[in-house]
């Protein structure tokens, strides 16, 4: 992790205001396939771990029977809770949380994720993933920078002063010894996808959805 905690929710708090303006088309590229793969049930609980100006949240609101959003930036926080407001989504909450702590300590049917993860190390990466595995959703759906190949130096889609993105196979690893099949993989750009996993337990997956370590499929996802 190359920045704190404290200091990712200080730079994200600054842009908060100008945040949903900056967006690239890969975002809301990755942020329309995570609202997509999330197909929450009417009486399901979501819960939105870096949920910044609540962008996925609030899309789920009227999906889901209630939707819990996590975030460690006060500014970011106070854009979703107006946007909420002006949308009257009554079944959406807002709070302090990260990855590792979500201070939610209640059910999670399907836990959602856009464009946040890529923050943290890879062993943290993996520490957060088991913290999701210990909700038992049904489904995890992760937006997030993450290398689909060699990631060109002279056109990183990261910041790499800030950002440390992981491989396909990493993040593949990490939700299988976590309990999730991984029922899906969707490559937006290069270094921009979505993982989608199902909760399995007991760290056990299917054969034909295994990664090789390179991030290239073995079996037949697409």
């Amino acid at each position: 992790m190359k920045r704190s905690n404290e200091e990712h929710a200080e730079r994200f708090s600054r842009k908060a205001g100008e945040y949903d303006d900056s967006n690239t088309p890969e975002y809301r590229a990755c942020a329309d396939l995570v609202i997509q793969h999330a197909a929450p049930r009417p009486d399901d609980v979501v819960l939105d771990l870096g949920t910044g100006t609540g962008a996925i949240a609030l899309a789920l609101a009227s999906r889901a029977g209630r939707v819990v959003g996590r975030d460690i930036s006060e500014g970011m926080l106070e854009e979703a809770e107006r946007k909420r407001e002006e949308g009257a989504h009554d079944n959406v909450t807002f709070g302090e949380g990260s990855f590792r702590e979500p201070n939610y300590d209640g059910p999670a049917d399907v836990v959602t994720s856009n464009f946040a993860l890529h923050h943290l190390s890879d062993e943290k990466k993996r520490e957060a993933i088991e913290v999701v595995a210990d909700y038992e959703p049904r489904r995890f759906v992760l937006g997030d920078v993450m290398f689909f190949g060699e990631p060109d130096p002279e056109e990183p889609f990261y910041s790499p002063d800030v950002d440390d993105p992981a491989t396909v196979g990493v993040l593949a690893d990490a939700f299988t010894d976590a309990g999730f099949a991984l029922t899906a993989v969707e490559q937006v750009h290069p270094q921009v996808g979505v993982l989608v996993g199902e909760y399995a337990g007991d760290g056990e997956y299917a054969e034909d959805g295994e990664y090789a370590e390179d991030g290239e499929p073995d079996g037949s996802l697409e």
